[in-house]
Order: C-alpha cells, then sequence, then structure tokens
C-alpha cells in the first residue's frame, strides 16, 4: 500500500531499530504534533503538544537534560 501524499506521514526516532516499539510523531497540519506509541499504531491512543512545547522537549533530551 502506498502512502497518501496528502495525509500526514508518521515518523520514527533515528535511533529507533524499525521494530516497532518505539515512540512516532507526525507533524499535524493543524499546528500540533501528535505522538503514539508504536507498539499500539494506528489505532491507539495519542497525545499533541504545541509545536513550541515539543521543541523545547526534545532540545532537552538531546541535552541530555530530561
Amino acid at each position: 500500500m502506498q502512502h497518501d501524499p496528502a495525509e500526514p506521514k508518521w515518523r520514527s526516532s533515528s535511533y529507533s531499530s524499525g521494530n516497532g516499539q518505539c515512540v512516532e510523531v507526525m507533524e499535524d497540519p493543524s499546528g500540533t504534533v501528535p505522538v503514539r506509541d508504536g507498539k499500539t499504531a494506528p489505532t491507539g491512543p495519542r497525545l499533541s503538544f504545541g509545536h513550541g512545547p515539543w521543541a523545547s522537549f526534545v532540545t532537552a533530551v538531546g541535552a541530555g537534560r530530561l
């Protein structure tokens, strides 16, 4: 099945081993960043964050503060 370019695409971390056991994120056109557990995709629960809070979280993790 081919991905519809009109639909936002989920992506996982570059550190993921590709086994489906990772956190996945999507850039949503609504201005939020939905986050889900790869093990429960595609129907499992999701959390959504604003771009600012998500960027702060990713920066803190990358800097080793979390």
